[in-house]
């Protein structure tokens, strides 16, 4: 009998701000205390899950941080087979909501890390707290999101008659643009720069719109400009770093690797990874439509990256 595919899911450890407190939730049919979590829907994306799983079982809107540690354990599935369960999770900050519950879940408790440990029903959990307590002590816990974008796929260079900045997406590099909406919506992205041209602005505009942001057209950004004055595209790098608000930034093919070596310079030499993963990127590039979440602290000439998350195109 063939191996049955692992249930996926998604949650969060939600911080309560200006504080050390952690929000679990209790479930009454199981009788016990986790945090909020549940399976992805079909075609649905992880970041996206934990969102609205938050949401579902607290009432809380959230941003989700850096990642913590997955949990993979066995559960039994409606036919009382035994299958795999593999559930990721974010660090979380509340950024609005008013808490009411409404599915599966009958009580929450803010409770600090010590109390929390306590009270989680499953050891499995306990992997998250000790990774929040470290990043916590690192200084590295309190994060904003910079996301890297490259364009999603365009026409053909060979059939297109018009002016390369006219070039427009394809219908696959549509359906890249319009995936990248949940990623962008649950890291909280609230300011959208981009290249003018065409096939850069209408891979983020789906997410502009929806989240009512006005995209800001940066023309060093674009293959032109960047031939033109190489300088400009850091300079709009190191502009989004100053600011330290949450953000995506979408190039081209032959422009990110200058930011991504930007970005691996100042990568937390406390986190290796994360340096490792920016240079790769840098070296071997992003896939059209792919999307890198640098997760910052600090910023202007303080800022640092302490973690890096790649998501390929659907």
């Amino acid at each position: 009998m063939p191996n049955r595919p692992d249930v996926l899911a998604a949650g969060a450890v939600v911080l309560r701000k200006n504080s050390d407190d952690v929000l679990l939730v209790h479930r009454p049919k199981y009788d016990d205390w986790s945090f909020p979590k549940g399976k992805l829907d079909r075609g649905e994306h992880a970041t996206s899950a934990a969102v609205r799983e938050v949401l579902e079982e607290t009432g809380l809107h959230v941003r989700l941080g850096r990642p913590l540690p997955s949990s993979a354990y066995t559960v039994t599935d409606g036919t009382g087979s035994r299958v795999g369960k593999k559930v990721r999770y974010w660090a979380a900050e509340v950024v609005g909501g008013d808490g009411t519950l409404v599915n599966e879940i009958d009580e929450v408790a803010w409770l600090d890390v010590a109390a929390a440990t306590a009270r989680l029903s499953y050891v499995r959990d306990h992997d998250q707290l000790r990774a929040l307590v470290q990043a916590d002590s690192d200084e590295t816990l309190a994060t904003w999101p910079l996301v890297i974008v490259r364009h999603g796929k365009a026409l053909s260079r060979k059939r297109w008659h018009g002016e390369d900045p006219l070039r427009s997406l394809d219908a696959r590099g549509r359906e890249q643009a319009e995936a990248l909406v949940p990623i962008l919506a649950a890291n909280g992205v609230t300011r959208v720069v981009t290249s003018p041209s065409v096939r850069c602005l209408d891979t983020v505009l789906p997410y502009a719109v929806a989240a009512g942001q006005k995209p800001r057209l940066h023309a060093g950004l674009s293959e032109e400009g960047f031939a033109e004055q190489p300088a400009l595209a850091p300079y709009h790098l190191t502009r989004l770093l100053e600011r330290g608000e949450p953000a995506v930034l979408c190039s081209h093919g032959p422009v990110l690797p200058v930011l991504l070596d930007q970005l691996a310079c100042i990568a937390d030499s406390g986190e290796p990874s994360a340096k490792a993963a920016l240079s790769e990127a840098a070296q071997h590039g992003l896939a059209k439509g792919e999307a890198l979440v640098a997760h910052l602290v600090g910023r202007g000439s303080q800022a640092r990256v302490v973690d890096v998350e790649r998501y390929a195109p659907s």
